[in-house]
């Protein structure tokens, strides 16, 4: 990737002759101070809008899509917004002090950190950039794609009975190419070699609950794989998931290929824990959640210190769950 494209999308959003826009831009500048980055005024007109962008007063400063200084329960508005430093003092824009700590804090810079664990978040979930597909050779993308075919028709786990005519035409036995996929973390097993897991699915209960087009429901393992089920079964989907720290309901409808998140200010925290080898199943997938804004999920990252990672926006979430599962089932 380019300088160009590491550059921190930074959007600053007004109702139209709010006088902090100005302002907060002129203090993004001078947080900068000469790093690189995509500044953006928008003005927003409509509650429709401000809904949509995750607007919740003006001025609202979006950093790569992310609210840094936004606050539980507030709500989309075209009203105007008034910042509290931590002196107690109310502006109308961040300071430049506050600016500077959440460029630390969120974006590229963050992502960059030398430590294995917190590179780019299709490295988090895709196997350590490896990706999700299994290899053709041995029957594995064979019984990889006919366990998840099943996981996508009944809500439920595959028997090996299911999976031997897929593992008999590459002359194998479906036990044993299980245990090959397991090895290489495309799923997990339990007792006796029944399966746990099949990235995205789960077959044991966790907080995103997915109901497929048809009334199908499946369990998966964590936000981004919930993201990822629409685009690789290529069917409408709606994401029940919960906020982890608030306890409110977070919920993704995709329709035709659009997306509808509740509430619109939701975004997903994508890491992972302790050291930087294991399965997903055990090292990430219990971090990678659903907020109901990045206050809640700020609050959960410092009530989790041994957890590294960055927060991200709804696009972004939604593109690192298409690109990690979308060929999943496209790709004989």
């Amino acid at each position: 990737m380019s300088g160009e494209d590491n550059a921190m999308r930074i959007t600053v959003l007004t109702v139209p002759g709010c006088p902090n826009g100005p302002v907060a831009q002129e203090r993004i500048t001078t947080a900068l101070n000469g790093r690189a980055a995509e500044v953006e005024l928008v003005e927003v007109t409509e509650q429709a809008e401000a809904e949509r962008a995750g607007m919740t007063g003006s001025p609202t400063v979006l950093l790569d899509g992310v609210d840094p200084f936004g606050t539980v329960g507030a709500a989309p508005s075209v009203s105007c917004r008034i910042y509290r430093h931590a002196d107690g003092e109310v502006d109308g824009a961040p300071s430049v002090d506050e600016l500077r700590k959440a460029l630390t804090a969120v974006g590229p810079a963050a992502a960059a950190d030398e430590d294995c664990c917190a590179v780019d978040v299709l490295d988090l979930v895709g196997r350590d950039g490896r990706g999700r597909l299994a290899p053709v050779e041995d029957g594995l993308r064979a019984v990889q794609q006919a366990v998840l075919r099943h996981f996508a028709a009944t809500g439920s786990a595959p028997g090996t009975a299911d999976l031997e005519p897929a593992a008999a035409a590459a002359g194998r036995a479906a036990a044993e190419v299980l245990a090959e996929l397991a090895q290489e973390d495309f799923l997990t097993l339990g007792p006796e070699g029944r399966i746990r897991a099949a990235y995205p699915f789960s077959a044991v209960p966790t907080p995103h609950r997915v109901t497929i087009a048809g009334g199908v429901q499946v369990w998966s393992m964590c936000a981004i794989d919930a993201l990822g089920i629409p685009a690789m079964l290529g069917r409408d989907a709606v994401i029940t998931s919960v906020d982890p720290v608030t306890g409110e309901s977070v919920t993704v409808t995709s329709e035709n290929g659009q997306t509808v998140w509740e509430p619109a200010t939701a975004v997903v925290f994508v890491g992972r824990r302790g050291g930087c080898s294991g399965p997903a199943a055990e090292v990430c997938c219990d971090t990678l959640n659903f907020f109901t804004g990045s206050a809640s999920a700020r609050t959960w990252i410092e009530q989790h210190p041994g957890v590294n990672g960055r927060i991200v926006d709804r696009a972004r979430a939604e593109e690192v769950g298409q690109a990690t599962f979308g060929p999943l089932l496209t790709t004989g």
